[in-house]
């Protein structure tokens, strides 16, 4: 008996690869927290000028980040149930596909999804990846919660932790592919021999409002053209947060460059212009900078007024922030100098704006006692059209578009609504 399970493991070791031939990439659906690798807030899919609520579902728990889109309309999201760490749903229905428990703090984890539905999630100390069924293929250790996940250039996995640990992992097997950086600096056991590792989840309550214990606390910004990604930190000790350029080429992962620009911190993830040539990032003093790629050199900053918190839809030099302190309003980037377009004072923001090919864009704003979502032209701002949100109170966590048009936002009571295309 024991030698034919030892033949059978052969077998099926010998059956592997750890050749990767699944794509990954924007496309349709919402694969990434932000759409895309450089954070756009923009699905390339026409925008529809009326939508209807198809369904609406409860999931048990909490819900801190915004759902994540397969090409073929499978939905993740991440909560804390005591029983199911991570969901999917079927767009169609809302019908559970599957739930998986993980760690604790997975709630504060993104997704992020390729295009045949495996997804990438982070909990307590790891990295995990399950197919479209919900089955494990791997889990790597690391420090910390993975709270940014992204796809590069090359088709690898970048994590970044909340306590700054940087790694590059296959998505076929979990293996590292270049060695961990450590963004705070590498511990120096030497000097201080009883240093013990803090808990994986240590300073995550921070990272909701970009406080100083979470030291990164948003979504990186991927350039797949030069390898180079985006991340803000913030060093213990330091009065500000610094926006970093990190670079992946050649085996490993380098700094470009940091600016200690990010007053107050930042929880708003950098996003990155269609050129690659400028970064928009936000902080907590409600000011809203474009930065010069190459150098890290602040070509502008725009005071909103109000503190920027989640994603920036950028499309066509258009700019739209996010923050449940502002208003739906929209910028346009004139190389020196941010120049408003349109205002919608009227329109409290109450989830994360999102652009879509045609001019149409969405967003979740307060109306009377409860949540509405609008659908606005991104030229004027004019609403065209508003459909409540049943029941829903507080706010959401993003605004997410699914590949035929869908729109699914999450409350962070923990309801998912979806509308489609009248």
């Amino acid at each position: 008996m024991t030698s034919l399970a030892a033949a059978g493991v052969v077998a099926l070791a010998g059956c592997g690869t750890d050749v990767d031939d699944i794509t990954v990439g924007a496309g349709k659906g919402w694969p990434a927290v932000h759409h895309d690798g450089r954070n756009g807030g923009t699905s390339p899919v026409s925008g529809a000028e009326s939508v209807s609520l198809s369904w609406s579902r409860p999931v048990g728990g909490p819900i801190a980040q915004p759902l994540t889109i397969g090409e073929e309309g499978q939905m993740f999201v991440t909560t804390s149930t005591g029983n199911c760490a991570i969901f999917s749903f079927q767009m169609l229905t809302g019908r559970k596909r599957f739930c998986n428990p993980l760690g604790p703090s997975t709630i504060e984890a993104p997704t992020v999804v390729d295009q045949v539905s495996n997804v990438y999630v982070g909990d307590d100390g790891a990295v995990n990846s399950f197919n479209y069924l919900g089955q494990p293929r791997w889990r790597t250790p690391v420090a910390g919660v993975p709270v940014a996940i992204q796809f590069t250039g090359d088709g690898k996995l970048l994590t970044v932790t909340q306590s700054g640990q940087v790694d590059v992992l296959s998505r076929q097997t979990g293996g590292r592919e270049v060695p961990t950086l450590q963004l705070l600096g590498e511990p120096d056991f030497l000097r201080f021999p009883r240093l013990t590792r803090p808990a994986s989840g240590d300073g995550l309550d921070d990272c909701r409002t970009g406080g100083p214990r979470c030291a990164v606390a948003n979504t990186t910004a991927v350039d797949p053209a030069t390898g180079r990604f985006f991340v803000t930190v913030w060093q213990p000790g330091n009065g500000a947060a610094s926006l970093r350029a990190m670079r992946y080429a050649e085996g490993k992962v380098t700094q470009d460059w940091s600016a200690d620009m990010l007053t107050g911190g930042s929880a708003t993830s950098p996003a990155l212009s269609a050129d690659g040539d400028t970064v928009y990032v936000g902080d907590n003093s409600g000011r809203l900078i474009a930065v010069n790629t190459s150098d890290g050199s602040t070509r502008w900053t725009h005071d909103l007024g109000w503190t920027p918190v989640g994603g920036i839809a950028v499309a066509d030099g258009l700019i739209i922030p996010a923050g449940d302190e502002g208003y739906l309003t929209a910028l346009r980037d004139e190389d020196d100098r941010a120049e408003i377009i349109w205002e919608r004072k009227d329109l409290a923001l109450r989830g994360t704006p999102a652009q879509t090919a045609g001019g149409i864009g969405y967003t979740v704003a307060a109306i009377g006692p409860g949540l509405n979502l609008i659908t606005f032209d991104t030229r004027n701002g004019n609403t065209v059209d508003s459909d409540p949100l049943p029941g829903a109170t507080g706010t959401t966590t993003g605004t997410s578009i699914g590949p035929e048009g869908e729109i699914v936002v999450a409350t962070r009571l923990g309801e998912i609504f979806t509308f489609t295309p009248a």
